[in-house]
């Protein structure tokens, strides 16, 4: 289907382009398709209720409004990655991760990162899992009344939530993570390779925090043609298709609505993980501990997608082998790494069964 789709564009733009640039329908269509993106910013996400219950500089802890009753004890806290922005979370109804779990009975609580500032360079991972994460943990218990939580971490989110969980694991009923960066010697993607052979000092010595658009670029490097003229195509091809063009546009306004990251947490990310390994080794320093995956117990489910091409699934999967839990889960998933968080496949077939997997645990 794809090399057919692909041979076909290539048709389109080479033996067919005069034909196509003559169409008054198609110059007409393109016209509507570039004033849409134009206005891209306008576009509204996020479609669950919350309550912003605890703001700083650089995060905001909310809590979603419940949709039925709460049929989980314990509430669950979301840590997002650094990288783009949480509403890709709750992009729209038909599509949102957070209404998913509503749905469910999940009590849920979200960590909402704010892009740091440039007086923010020296925030570092050590900030971020044993203040910030450690401050909202113990803001919901109290405001909970409980001495656990149930904690999901996405992405750069779920390597956190390892970190956290492995020096405070008594707070914490049960972890579930999705796509974790975790073992970088079995991490194949493109991400891995430029970080690894990054000059990561260099970088930062021209800039005070890690800058959104080499963010953007690396993103776009990934996959050229389906990130580029493809996406586009397909635009064009179903630009009558409303519903298709909507979730077009959040999708684009999301991966253009990328945060710079905070230079020494970037810093230690690149170093420690992508071209030591130290995190997988049980080596990693963050703070005055070592972060030691072995110490983590607790029931433990992992969510990878075996076609991820930012976070490769092997260097997911690793986790399992690392942690000494004896209640572990590994579910495999065929789809990428946006698709297990923001998907048709995503609603029908994965957030069932992660819900199932938090109710009985």
């Amino acid at each position: 289907m794809r090399k057919k789709m692909n041979n076909s564009l290539i048709n389109y733009l080479v033996n067919d382009y005069f034909t196509f640039v003559r169409d008054p329908d198609n110059i007409s269509k393109l016209k509507e398709i570039r004033k849409k993106l134009s206005n891209i910013e306008n576009i509204k996400t996020g479609s669950s209720e919350y309550e912003v219950i605890r703001e700083t500089t650089l995060f905001r802890l909310l809590h979603y409004k419940p949709l039925k009753q709460q049929t989980f004890k314990y509430p669950l806290l979301i840590v997002y990655a650094l990288i783009n922005k949480s509403y890709i979370l709750d992009l729209q109804n038909d599509k949102s991760w957070i209404r998913n779990l509503l749905e469910q009975g999940i009590n849920v609580y979200l960590i909402d990162w704010k892009p740091p500032s440039k007086l923010d360079k020296y925030i570092t991972v050590d900030d971020y899992v044993n203040l910030f994460i450690y401050e909202c943990v113990e803001y919901i218990k109290n405001i909970e009344n409980i001495d656990q939580i149930s904690l999901q971490g996405y992405c750069m989110g779920g390597t956190m939530s390892l970190m956290y969980t492995s020096l405070y694991q008594k707070n914490i009923k049960n972890l579930v993570t999705i796509a974790p960066i975790v073992d970088a010697e079995k991490d194949k993607s493109v991400i891995k390779n430029m970080a690894e052979h990054m000059d990561i000092d260099k970088v930062l010595s021209y800039h005070e925090n890690f800058p959104y658009e080499l963010l953007y670029l690396v993103y776009a490097s990934l996959k050229p043609f389906k990130q580029g003229v493809n996406k586009y195509y397909n635009l064009f091809k179903n630009f009558e298709d409303e519903s298709f063009v909507q979730n077009f546009l959040r999708i684009e306004k999301w991966l253009y609505d990328t945060p710079p990251i905070a230079g020494e947490t970037f810093r230690q990310w690149v170093k420690d993980i992508y071209q030591q390994n130290l995190f997988a080794k049980n080596k990693m320093i963050v703070g005055e501990n070592k972060i030691n995956l072995s110490n983590i117990k607790v029931p433990v489910l992992n969510v990878v997608a075996e076609f991820d091409h930012l976070v490769t699934s092997d260097s997911s999967s690793s986790l399992n082998n690392l942690i000494s839990s004896q209640d572990k889960s590994l579910m495999k998933f065929p789809t990428g790494h946006v698709g297990l968080i923001a998907s048709n496949f995503s609603q029908k077939n994965v957030l069932p069964k992660i819900g199932k997997w938090i109710q009985t645990h």
